[in-house]
This record gives C-alpha cells, structure tokens and sequence, in this order.
C-alpha cells in the first residue's frame, strides 16, 4: 500500500494538506511564555510577545510560541482550522511526582505525603508562601478543548484575531503556597508543621490568566481545587502501590509508569 504521508516533508503538513483537520495546539502553562512580573493582571492573550521573554524559560517559550506561530500561518496559508489554547498550572491524575523534577502542586503533595507515612514533625517549603498561583485540574482542561472544537469558526473569529488566535484557560481562582500547602497536608491528614525557608526565592508573586474569552465560549472550571487534589491524590495512592507491586513481581530493573 502507497503511503501517502511519504510526498510530504512532514505530519504536520499531511494534515494540513490532505487532511484539512481541526488540531488543538494545548501548550504549557503560560508562565514560560511571558515575563510574569511585568505582566498586568489577570494575563491576557494579548500580552504574549508585548515584551521580554522570562529568561530562564527562553528557549522553552519560544519553541512553544512557534508552534503558535505554525499554526496561525497554516490557518492564514492553507484555510486550515488548527486553535490554541493556553493553560494556566495544571495539576491532575498522571502527574509527575518526582521529588526533583515536578511542579508546585504535585511536588508539596509528594513531600508531605513522604513527611506523613515518615512521621515527620516538618516539612520545609521553599520561599515564604506568599505567591499566588491558579490550578486547573486536567479533566477541566479536556472539557475546554471539547468546547473549543465544537464552536464554529465565525463565532470564534468575534474573539479572536488571526495573529493573536489563543485562549486562555484557568480557574480563575486563586491561592497562596502556604494556603496550597496546609490545603493539601488537610486531605493527607498531616499534622506537623509546615515550615517556609524564607532565605529561598518565592519567584513572581501572581500568575493569574484572564480566561473570559473561554467563559463567553461556555466553558468554565468545574472542579474545586479541594476535591481535584483529593482525586489526584487518590491516584497517586493507587498508581504507587500498582508500580510497588509491579516491581516486586518482575523485578528492580523495571521501571514504574509514573515518575514517584
């Protein structure tokens, strides 16, 4: 059988050319886009490229702001349909809870879990816990890109422009580190005490998207922060107990699907 995706220089282009699909362009969150602490708050779409870059994040954002790029020049060149969305901090069911490598959320749970099941009197977080941050489970998210791709482009075209085409998506709600980490050491039932190093840096103090494009589209979060953990943490449970399991029966060279 001939392939067809042979006389193309790439996927990208197969789809674009022949396929003539609608893709969702999910990128990371928008913190590696732009340099937070210059930004007005809430974040909107419009600020991406209205100034520097966050450097530590440079080249990360720029490849992600290609792919933005790509798709709003296929859309303009070839009619295709491709749509961006822009994610506030995810968090959810399949995370990573690598103790040096995961993120804010994902990463307190791990700790204070760990403190809990070590009888820890303490756990040491990073910075002051002043920052805010805005959390958005990752079933919130699948349901935003449903509703994206669902709309039709002349309605999507009154909130959009073609070289400024992604939406925001977020919460639109709120909380501090030190909230985020009492919040989470409740639902694992740690009682020790959380202690700030404040000699560490805090990092930008808000991040918070503005995602009304997104409501006026009909979409909003659906799962509180309370209840979202809970279900994460519930299967982080499950998924360490299910690689622990897989370990003992094939052996310590196997590695588990989840980063623990």
């Amino acid at each position: 059988m001939r392939d067809i995706t042979q006389e193309y220089s790439s996927l990208t282009e197969y789809a674009v050319r022949v396929l003539d699909i609608v893709i969702i362009f999910a990128l990371a969150h928008s913190a590696a886009l732009l340099r937070l602490s210059v930004a007005t708050q809430p974040i909107r779409e419009s600020a991406l490229l209205d100034g520097p870059l966050e450097p530590t994040n440079e080249p990360y954002a720029i490849a992600k702001i290609a792919g933005i790029k790509l798709c709003e020049s296929y859309n303009r060149q070839y009619g295709t349909d491709f749509r961006s969305l822009m994610p506030t901090n995810l968090y959810g069911p399949g995370d990573n809870f690598h103790p040096e490598s995961s993120h804010v959320l994902p990463a307190l749970l791990r700790k204070i879990h760990d403190a809990y099941h070590s009888n820890a009197g303490e756990v040491l977080i990073w910075g002051s816990g002043t920052p805010l941050r805005e959390f958005l489970h990752v079933d919130d998210l699948a349901l935003a890109c449903l509703r994206l791709m669902q709309h039709e482009r002349e309605n999507l075209n009154t909130l959009i422009s073609p070289q400024c085409s992604h939406i925001n998506v977020g919460s639109g709600e709120e909380i501090s580190i030190a909230n985020l980490a009492q919040l989470i050491a409740d639902i694992i039932g740690y009682e020790g005490h959380l202690n700030f190093d404040r000699s560490k840096p805090d990092g930008t103090p808000r991040k918070l998207l503005d995602s009304s494009k997104m409501n006026q589209l009909g979409w909003s979060a659906n799962i509180p922060l309370r209840e979202g953990i809970l279900r994460t943490y519930r299967h982080f449970l499950a998924a360490t107990a299910a690689s622990h399991a897989e370990l003992v029966y094939r052996g310590p060279t196997e590695q588990p699907r989840m980063r623990f």
